[in-house]
């Protein structure tokens, strides 16, 4: 072996301390990477696959009834792939161990298995038979949530008649990959499921045969789907058509878009941050820990070793530090980020799961780490290289002696001497100083980029659960009624309050610009479900005009005091112009809002309603929820405290996973930093300490000399790390952004503390192994040149 390979191996056993901990920083920085691109990567490639091989079609449409005729028009229509016509209904249900009332969107299939858009998978179980009164393919999702299996019965209200469902299987379709209700945003699989019956038992019992209220189509290559679109608009019109939309609209695949999109951000903004903190901490580490042998690199010039040579043996001391970290980094992500993947199977019932780590993502989270340990080791090296012999192997030149702010101005004296020494050495060494305070400071920001979901997410819960919907339940009409069902609904068992609304389903247009949506008619003065903004201040309906949410606002390129068309797609379809009486920053969903009065006089009905939001006695629900599950004319059900225990149960136990492994990195590379930084000082004050050792300190005089230094470094980097941390929140809450969730930006002082106390027990324990090596400091061996 040649000397400097053996020196090589020498410096590395040396300095295991901070070769492990700067490969623990590199493991933490790859491994963030890896996890969060390769789950994001295999929902796509899952999404691309599953929409593919079961025919998610690429327009929707719904009428009141349209005759099944009209079917072979609609194929004519340029562009026209293929269409599938169908019965789509929602009946109550009453499910085996709910107590609540469910409900579940009934869907019509083929009398027989065959190729179809929206095709189903069965997970479990058979499909159904033809004819057979009764039989149903049940939705995974409601299936698992209430421990549904393939022969169990369920109670339905089907047409105002009773009936017992028989589960024949357990199925998934892409139409249902997020499974909601149109007008919410919250998944609630145990309240709410699709079920699949055949065309020749669901459309007789609703008077349906011949006919159909629904249907998908699938666009042949290069289609315009604006044309095709307004061809069956045109086609559906008379039978009471309530608008074509694509896919864009289509609500399953809206909020499976979203939250690609908010993967997208998070699967690159929080690696690149993490890794790109990794490689400018490994930077720093290795280019001052190389600054610290330039009495050895001189050693070795004066021996004839050349400049090419020395540097390419600090390059491998770089490499041999960085890559251990980087291909442990890459096995712990590969393993986190299946677990991540398989979470979203989960979440959003994929039949199959496309992960795969790829070369090229393992070989940029490789050259990112090693590149950055490189560089940062030759020019450490190169600078000191780069000197004759004689002048390498002396020490650098002491830095010029002046007076410092603490003598100019007379404040010397109020501080004992170790205080003034600390102060004095850092004022000498500001550009090494400036470093130990970044990479404190980017450890904790880390900390707080890691945790700040938590206080998000507890805000959302907060605003939505507590402070804006008070009901504690919500109900809807199988048909818009009278006011006089509103106040049957009040008179219901354990009902204590009860505000009706109103929900039309609209087109809204600006110009070029078109959304769907459904405008909710709120009473004046409503107390049961208000209309809130992030801050919790309450927004008065106007008498005239709509209060929108400010994403809709800015999709619709409108402002306060601007007019919308809004076209009616359903009753007598009336269209009129509304303007924008104010915006309000929600932070889940698009809404529009209206004076339900003033929905009505528009509308000219006589205060027809569509539902209710209702406050209960609690101890008389059980009783509410029997007679709800009898009351043909109730179209659907929702639990506030169910809706509130699903957002724990999916997204926020989604979130939380994720928080939970960035938040450990973080807490890693917080150590890591802190430690390497405390090493450091002590490799490059070993000389210096070692002196005071021999002029007579005390070991407990030379650590406060140290650790007093790394302390008040430490304490000055929390405000900077704080405000990087805020700064790198407000962007990535500003890109994360989308129609599903506005997540506001909430640090709360908790998220402050954690990432304190964790930068602060790093320095603590570092400050403790610091301790234990100054007390077996060789005076002798440290005074003397290293050979």
């Amino acid at each position: 072996m040649s000397p400097l390979n053996t020196k090589l191996f020498r410096d590395l056993i040396h300095l295991r301390g901070q070769v492990i901990a700067v490969a623990l920083v590199v493991m933490c920085g790859v491994a963030t990477y890896i996890t969060m691109f390769s789950a994001y990567h295999a929902l796509v490639a899952t999404q691309a696959e599953y929409y593919q091989h079961y025919r998610f079609a690429d327009l929707f449409a719904a009428a009141k009834r349209a005759p099944e005729s009209i079917a072979a028009r609609i194929r004519e229509i340029p562009g026209v792939a293929a269409v599938e016509t169908r019965v789509v209904v929602d009946a109550l249900l009453d499910v085996p161990g709910l107590d609540e009332p469910a409900t579940g969107r009934l869907i019509s299939i083929p009398p027989g298995p065959r190729p179809m858009l929206n095709d189903i998978f069965i997970r479990r179980g058979r499909y159904v038979e033809p004819g057979r009164r009764g039989e149903v393919l049940a939705s995974e999702a409601f299936a698992s949530a209430n421990k549904l299996n393939p022969g169990d019965e369920i109670g339905a209200v089907i047409n105002g008649h009773w009936e017992r469902l028989r589960i024949t299987g357990i199925a998934l379709s892409p139409e249902y990959v997020y499974e909601i209700r149109g007008t919410e945003v919250l998944p609630d699989n145990r309240r709410f499921g699709v079920l699949w019956m055949s065309r020749d038992v669901l459309g007789p019992a609703y008077d349906m045969e011949g006919g159909f209220n629904d249907l998908s189509v699938a666009l042949a290559p290069g289609a315009n789907p604006n044309a095709v679109a307004a061809g069956l608009d045109h086609i559906l019109e008379p039978y009471g058509g309530r608008g074509a939309y694509d896919r864009e609209e289509q609500v399953s695949h809206r909020f499976l878009s979203d939250e690609i999109s908010q993967d997208r951000v998070t699967g690159t903004f929080i690696p690149a941050i993490f890794l790109g903190v990794a490689a400018l901490l490994i930077h720093i580490v290795l280019s001052r820990l190389v600054s610290t042998q330039r009495a050895e690199i001189g050693v070795l010039k004066a021996f004839g070793y050349t400049h090419a040579a020395i540097g390419w043996s600090y390059i491998k001391f770089a490499m041999m530090t960085v890559a251990p970290g980087a291909g442990a980094g890459i096995l712990l992500g590969a393993w986190l980020g299946r677990g991540l993947a398989n979470l979203y199977a989960e979440f959003f019932r994929f039949p199959v799961l496309h992960f795969r780590v790829g070369w090229e993502l393992a070989a940029s989270a490789v050259l990112i780490s090693c590149g950055s340990a490189v560089i940062g080791a030759w020019l450490a090296s190169n600078g000191a290289a780069s000197l004759p012999p004689a002048e390498a192997m002396r020490p650098p030149s002491p830095p010029r002696f002046h007076a410092g702010l603490l003598e100019r101005f007379g404040f010397a004296l109020y501080f004992p001497v170790p205080v003034r020494m600390i102060l004095r050495n850092i004022n000498r060494r500001k550009g090494k100083s400036a470093l130990t305070v970044i990479g404190i400071a980017f450890s904790l920001a880390i900390l707080i980029l890691g945790r700040f979901f938590v206080d998000t997410i507890d805000y959302i819960l907060d605003v939505q659960f507590t402070h804006a919907m008070r009901q504690d339940v919500s109900l809807w009409l199988n048909n818009p009624s009278s006011p006089s069902a509103g106040f049957d609904i009040g008179r219901l068992p354990a009902v204590l309050q009860m505000e009706p609304f109103r929900l039309v389903a609209v087109r809204l247009k600006h110009e070029h610009r078109k959304r769907r949506l459904a405008i909710f008619g709120l009473p004046a003065g409503a107390q049961l479900n208000r209309v809130l903004d992030r801050n919790l201040q309450v927004i008065t309906l106007p008498e005239q005009g709509l209060v929108i949410s400010r994403k809709l606002a800015e999709i619709m390129a409108v402002r306060p005091g601007d007019r919308l068309t809004v076209e009616v797609i359903e009753g007598q379809r009336p269209t009129w112009q509304a303007p924008v009486a104010a915006t309000v920053d929600d932070m889940i969903g698009l809404f529009a809002y209206m004076d339900m009065h003033a929905l009505n006089r528009l509308m000219r009905e006589d205060g027809v309603i569509s539902g209710a939001y209702l406050a209960a006695d609690p101890a008389g629900l059980p009783e509410l929820y029997r007679h709800l599950k009898t009351t043909p004319s109730i179209a659907g059900a929702l639990l506030l405290e169910a809706m509130k225990k699903s957002f724990l149960e999916t997204i926020a136990e989604n979130m939380m996973t994720s928080t939970m492994i960035l938040v450990s990195f973080a807490c890693v590379i917080a150590f890591g930093v802190v430690y390497n930084s405390a090493r450091i000082a002590l490799s490059e004050r070993g000389h210096e300490l070692a002196s005071l050792r021999v002029l007579g300190f005390t070991h407990g005089e030379v650590s406060r000399l140290l650790l007093g230094e790394q302390a008040i470094l430490t304490f000055a980097a929390v405000p900077v790390g704080y405000a990087i941390g805020y700064a790198m929140a407000a962007m990535l809450i500003s890109a994360m952004a989308t129609e599903l969730y506005r997540m506001p930006l909430i640090v709360s002082a908790r998220t402050y503390a954690f990432a304190f106390l964790i930068v602060l027990a790093a320095a603590c324990l570092s400050a403790l192994l610091i301790i234990v090596r100054l007390h077996k400091l060789d005076l002798i061996g440290v005074l003397k040149t290293r050979e």
